[in-house]
């Protein structure tokens, strides 16, 4: 069979709006031995979803392209199932003529992972959007894999839970993925991962069996957690059709501070203090550098509230007691005030007000895409040499980059380090890879703290992963999809 080059492209992100530009190659792979859909196959496939999908490159064009426009597909059929019966049965099909699908939610990821790399079959979830059952005693809803985030949220508010995640793409990414992703957030901290919130699960294998683990238990001690399988495993080993979630109680008191301090080691400080002192009511320990917030001045007209300083931490409480919270931060903001520990900071007074502070955060990614092309990167460190990556990349790169900047998740020692130029640049993407891998191997990091390996980071997976880890990761691909028709070129090195 004929052999197509398929690559991630880089694009340049125009801030006037102008159609992006597609300017380089970067990886190159080579389509796998996998069946080609004729006329006939895609009309049947479309049949088995009634009709509810597109046919065509050119109407697949924001199917075919992840968030950030950087890798690109060519998929020529998209389908969206409405049941779990559904998604089987376009499975089921695929399996017998050998061809390759890519399942696909809210399609925000960051790593290529929900985007087909040549012709694959996307199986899109986005109907499959109920919420089947909330039990507001248990705490524990069971919601189909297209639910939103938001609207998970907005159905389990009157039943004063939440969701124990809470992500920046909460307006389009969908339960499926999230958990496919293992999706960590600001909240991870305070409510865990999706692995301990995740109770039961449904999921479609390669084959078109259906597996069902549906359970509500918070406590199943029967053998082996094959729920834990495709959780992480974005979409390789299986498509998640439904899920049960261990819900979070929805606070009754939240409070929000913004602080500056004048070195990172401070930071580090405040969070062992936070801990201390705020204890079971910490939600979040956020950390964003100067640069950022210079980016977010430059790009989208915002200030933080208090005069800039070098570091800037938000810290949110979630609790039940308002009189009892406030007192609690109140005294801690004091204690680590007068200390020196923080320069200047002030606390959220009203929900607009939080929702001002959150956007400095919330809102990093939108400014930096104005300055031109990004290269992100999401990594976990440990505390000790947390943001020595970023000075030694900003040492590296020099004046060749408009920006090099670092914020996020302190609590679980997870860093957001982006890095800007007005265009793609050949001489830049080599300057930062494979070094920022190779560096974070070298301190005992991880290459991907949240965001999963997708299709970007296939070739650094061994940094952070052993051969024998590797190996038994193939041993179970092979077991569950020996075709390897489920989103194939993602997570496994592509040798």
């Amino acid at each position: 069979m004929l052999k197509r080059a398929a690559s991630i492209q880089k694009v340049v992100r125009l801030s006037s709006g102008l159609t992006p530009q597609y300017t380089a190659e970067k990886y190159s792979v080579q389509r796998g031995d996998y069946g080609k859909l004729s006329s006939d196959d895609q009309n049947y496939l479309l049949s088995l979803v009634n009709g509810k999908g597109l046919v065509g490159e050119k109407e697949l064009e924001g199917y075919n392209v992840d968030w950030m426009r950087i890798v690109r597909g060519k998929s020529e059929l998209m389908l969206k199932p409405e049941t779990t019966q559904q998604v089987s049965s376009i499975l089921k099909f695929c399996h017998s003529r050998n061809i390759a699908v890519v399942p696909q939610g809210g399609n925000t990821g960051l790593v290529g992972g929900s985007v087909p790399v040549f012709d694959e079959v996307i199986l899109n979830t986005s109907l499959m959007n109920k919420v089947e059952e909330i039990d507001p005693v248990s705490g524990v809803v069971v919601a189909q894999a297209g639910c939103i985030l938001d609207q998970l949220n907005a159905e389990l508010a009157p039943h004063k839970l939440m969701m124990p995640l809470d992500l920046g793409a909460k307006g389009s990414c969908q339960l499926g993925g999230n958990i496919a992703t293992n999706a960590g957030g600001l909240r991870l901290l305070r409510y865990g991962s999706l692995r301990g919130n995740v109770l039961g699960m449904e999921a479609v294998l390669a084959d078109g069996t259906v597996v069902d683990c549906m359970q509500t238990l918070r406590k199943d001690n029967t053998g082996y957690d094959i729920k834990q399988h495709f959780i992480g495993s974005e979409g390789t080993l299986g498509i998640i059709t439904k899920a049960s979630v261990l819900c979070a109680p929805l606070p009754s008191s939240v409070n929000l501070a913004y602080l500056s301090v004048n070195a990172f080691e401070d930071v580090r400080k405040l969070f062992s203090r936070a801990r201390e002192d705020l204890g079971e009511i910490l939600s979040a320990f956020e950390f964003i550098d100067n640069s950022c917030l210079v980016c977010l001045e430059d790009n989208l007209k915002l200030t933080p509230p208090v005069d800039p300083s070098p570091f800037a931490v938000v810290i949110e409480t979630h609790g039940s007691n308002s009189s009892h919270d406030y007192d609690k931060l109140e005294a801690f903001l004091e204690s680590v005030m007068s200390d020196g520990t923080v320069l200047d900071g002030c606390v959220a007074e009203d929900s607009m007000k939080a929702t001002n502070l959150w956007g400095l955060r919330e809102r990093m990614a939108e400014s930096l895409m104005h300055d031109g092309y990004v290269y992100k990167y999401d990594v976990s460190i440990p505390l000790q040499k947390f943001y020595e990556l970023v000075t030694v990349m900003r040492e590296r790169l020099g004046e060749k980059v408009l920006r090099c900047v670092g914020y996020g998740h302190v609590g679980d020692s997870n860093l957001h380090i982006n890095i800007t130029t007005p265009a793609y640049s050949k001489e830049v993407d080599q300057l930062i890879e494979p070094f920022i891998f190779e560096w974070v191997s070298q301190v005992n990091g991880s290459v991907s703290a949240e965001h999963g390996i997708g299709f970007k980071k296939t070739q650094f997976l061994h940094l952070s992963k052993s051969p024998e880890a590797i190996a038994q990761m193939k041993l179970l691909k092979n077991a569950m999809d020996p075709k390897n028709i489920l989103n194939p070129y993602k997570v496994l090195p592509l040798i």
